[in-house]
């Protein structure tokens, strides 16, 4: 049961408004952070359930606002190799306990921001080259498995996109397109596994205006924001929010 209380809207209204404008503006790398927010407050089944209708909401707002601005060949590999790795995510979710799930997403949380870290030190550089087929599909697959687990697709997906040379807004449009077919893909089968529930499904439709509202204040500070001071904040959170879930899962 979700508790639609003072406590869960104080956390689930900036949870969601920053998915959104994660989504919007930049890149959508970082909105699976509204799950791992959510899993301190809610079972991490609860949390991803209850954020999968927002994001497709998300991706329906955003999919408009960059209409035709994605690169239609590099979306399509990603959104061929992601169908495995959605089909391994539901298999995984349907043998693992909530602290496996917890500790899957706070793994992820942590080895997202050890990643950005690496590549704004210079310890990790990732150049425009030419890749093979299988690598493609390979990263698509790892996006869809992560997105499973957490809504975490994003950051996979980005190790392949940053190859590619991509302008700013042809990066963040082919990301929309790609993770609007991905959650479309994950939709039946959360619903096979009771992800779902009447309560995560009610306390998705309170939510939907501020989903609908954080990708318009995303696509606005596309234009305008530093991305710099966004991300780092991002990450700082994410970093603090990862190792209390992993704290939890073994304790």
């Amino acid at each position: 049961m979700v508790d639609l209380g003072p406590m869960f809207f104080a956390v689930a209204i900036p949870a969601v408004l920053f998915a959104g404008v994660s989504k919007g503006g930049f890149g959508g790398g970082v909105a699976f952070a509204a799950s791992v927010f959510l899993a301190l407050i809610l079972t991490p089944g609860q949390a991803i359930g209850l954020m999968l209708p927002l994001l497709m909401v998300m991706d329906l707002t955003a999919v408009r606002a960059y209409w035709r601005r994605w690169d239609w060949p590099v979306a399509r590999r990603l959104m061929l190799g992601a169908l495995p790795g959605v089909a391994l995510g539901a298999l995984l979710y349907k043998v693992a306990d909530a602290d496996v799930v917890r500790l899957l997403i706070g793994l992820v949380a942590l080895g997202f921001v050890a990643f950005q870290i690496a590549r704004a030190r210079g310890w990790l550089r990732i150049e425009r080259r030419s890749v093979s087929p299988v690598v493609e599909y390979f990263w698509g697959g790892v996006a869809g498995l992560t997105s499973f687990i957490s809504h975490a697709g994003g950051p996979p997906a980005a190790v392949y996109l940053l190859t590619r040379g991509l302008t700013k807004t042809t990066y963040q449009a082919t990301t929309v397109l790609t993770f609007w077919a991905i959650n479309a893909f994950k939709l039946v089968p959360y619903g096979a596994l009771g992800i779902f529930s009447r309560d995560t499904l009610t306390a998705s439709l309170i939510l939907a205006p501020v989903a609908i509202a954080g990708i318009q204040l995303g696509v606005w500070l596309h234009r305008i924001v530093n991305e710099r001071l966004f991300f780092a904040l991002t990450y700082a959170f994410l970093a603090i929010t990862g190792a209390k879930l992993i704290f939890d899962a073994l304790t």
